[in-house]
């Protein structure tokens, strides 16, 4: 392929208020991803018709690889639009999803093979281990599981890489060799392989602070015959968002958790999640 990988980072919402998530809290990812791919960044935006005719039109000749933040409620793309992910992710486009705790970004379960990858707080798409269907994240209560607490905004969660190592889990700049941290979010949305999935693995595991059970943080999905592309299933957009690689850059105000500061002490704790994103993008665009 020629060229620069074409990157359309996507928020799944409408920039309705600024103090919500939108694609503008998401600078430091956008300019990460700038250092090895053209991008566009934008929210949502739909038309009279209430749809975002570029979501519609997505093609292969415009993009390669198309990152969603699903930071909506549930409600994020319609049903026409989830239609258009998956004609670009049949053409061969490289997926990448990102959302949150309980059903934020519901709508993620239309797209094929990724959306059922992730499990939300209905009984159409609980995790299969009953024993979860509980809080884990009990410090807020208004957040509905699944909400695996992987620490503090602010702060890094160890991650645990699964053997065999993934590409996505390379560092070679690490002593290692390998991604040791993500930043870490008090509830984080559930990932699993789903049953049956054979082009499906976990890479990544990480271990809730509250209550030590072990959770899923990314999961991959490789090229067959029948399904000719790659995608990238994260568990929480926090491990990208701006608040949470430097907290001084602010959250909406309903973020009312107490901050963590260990990436402030220590800038270098952010270099695995900038390997990490390089690493998607050239997996993602592999042919």
């Amino acid at each position: 392929m020629a060229g620069r990988t074409r990157v359309l980072l996507q928020c799944s919402s409408a920039l309705v208020a600024e103090d919500d998530w939108h694609v503008g809290r998401f600078s430091l990812l956008a300019g990460e991803l700038a250092r090895w791919a053209e991008v566009t960044a934008r929210n949502r935006e739909p038309s009279h018709t209430g749809e975002d005719p570029v979501i519609l039109g997505l093609s292969r000749a415009h993009y390669e690889e198309l990152w969603i933040l699903a930071v909506d409620g549930g409600v994020g793309l319609t049903p026409a639009e989830c239609s258009a992910v998956n004609r670009f992710q049949r053409e061969g486009g490289g997926v990448l999803t990102a959302r949150d705790h309980g059903n934020m970004g519901m709508w993620l379960r239309a797209l094929e093979g990724v959306g059922f990858a992730n499990y939300f707080n209905d009984p159409s798409a609980w995790e299969p281990d009953v024993s979860r269907h509980s809080p884990d994240d009990r410090e807020t209560p208004s957040i509905l599981w699944p909400n695996y607490h992987s620490g503090r905004n602010g702060d890094v969660q160890r991650v645990i890489a699964v053997e065999p190592l993934h590409p996505l889990m390379r560092n070679p700049n690490a002593q290692s060799g390998r991604i040791e941290f993500f930043p870490s979010h008090p509830h984080e949305g559930a990932v699993f392989v789903a049953p049956g999935d054979s082009r499906a693995r976990t890479i990544a595991r990480g271990c809730s602070q509250a209550t030590g059970r072990s959770f899923d943080l990314a999961v991959t999905f490789g090229r067959v015959p029948e399904a000719p592309w790659r995608a990238i299933c994260e568990s929480s957009f926090h491990h990208f968002a701006d608040y949470n690689c430097d907290t001084a850059r602010g959250a909406p105000s309903f973020v009312v958790e107490p901050e963590g500061d260990a990436i402030r002490r220590n800038p270098h704790l952010l270099d695995d999640i900038r390997a990490y994103v390089r690493n998607c993008v050239e997996w993602l665009a592999a042919d």
